[in-house]
């Protein structure tokens, strides 16, 4: 069995992030090319964003840290610490809301 902390790698990626010019840092947590399923821990600084992008196959977010808004173009939903959420299917970007960690995860085979 293998096992990760959440929060001490939630905290290093804040780190990085807030270093970084893009305001965001993330690592694989598990998964990869080869697995079905990939968990992304991804950290955003406040009012940085993903920006629009394609929705994987099937995916959902967990907020560990902060609060963080999804919006497609016909809805938006606002997440805090512990909300979950399926990803839709559709165009949608993230955007930090405060610093916010969260913890994507994608299955490439539906």
């Amino acid at each position: 069995m293998q096992g990760e902390s959440l929060r001490r790698l939630g905290e290093e990626q804040m780190i990085l992030a807030r270093d970084s010019g893009s305001g965001r840092a993330a690592v694989t947590v598990f998964g990869g090319r080869e697995h079905d399923l990939r968990q992304t821990l991804i950290a955003l600084v406040e009012g940085r964003a993903l920006g629009e992008h394609e929705s994987p196959s099937e995916a959902s977010l967990l907020v560990l840290r902060g609060r963080v808004r999804v919006r497609t173009s016909e809805e938006s939903w606002e997440g805090d610490e512990g909300d979950y959420l399926v990803i839709p299917p559709t165009r949608h970007d993230l955007e930090a809301v405060t610093d916010a960690v969260v913890l994507l995860t994608v299955a490439s085979r539906a």
